[in-house]
């Protein structure tokens, strides 16, 4: 895919990171537990790997998780003064959850698909040439 160095943070710009690596892929999710993360009809993710990519260059320390409990390995990562949403880690995937709003500046791909389309809030965006799967691809 594409290597590459990026740079984001929090809404309040307490927490800054910068991530070295490939951009595995750009979804966007209508998941029900990606909706009521993001209080939005989906999330918009990138996943970068190697999970050790990622560096916290300040706020580390203000980083709140919060864990579904009866999820296998959903998680959320966000600071804890503005709550804007930040990485998190998949170690599973050797990865680390990009939060695309974060960024700084624009993703260096553009979204490859739409994943749990079947779960998505009717009043949620459509209309694009996006691929559309079930669950995961």
């Amino acid at each position: 895919m594409t290597q590459t160095r990026l740079q984001g943070g929090c809404l309040c710009g307490a927490v800054r990171y910068t991530i070295s690596g490939e951009v595995q892929r750009f979804y966007h999710c209508h998941c029900r537990r990606c909706r009521k993360a993001t209080g939005t009809g989906h999330a918009s993710n990138l996943l970068v790997t190697p999970e050790s990519s990622l560096e916290w260059l300040a706020g580390e320390e203000l980083l709140s998780r919060y864990k579904v409990p009866e999820a296998e390995r959903f998680y959320n990562c966000f600071c804890s003064h503005c709550g804007g949403p930040l990485p998190r880690t998949v170690p599973e995937l050797d990865g680390v959850l990009i939060p695309a709003g974060s960024l700084d500046d624009e993703p260096p791909v553009a979204p490859q698909a739409r994943i749990f389309w079947e779960s998505r809030a009717e009043w949620s965006c459509s209309g694009d040439d996006l691929p559309v799967y079930p669950e995961y691809p």
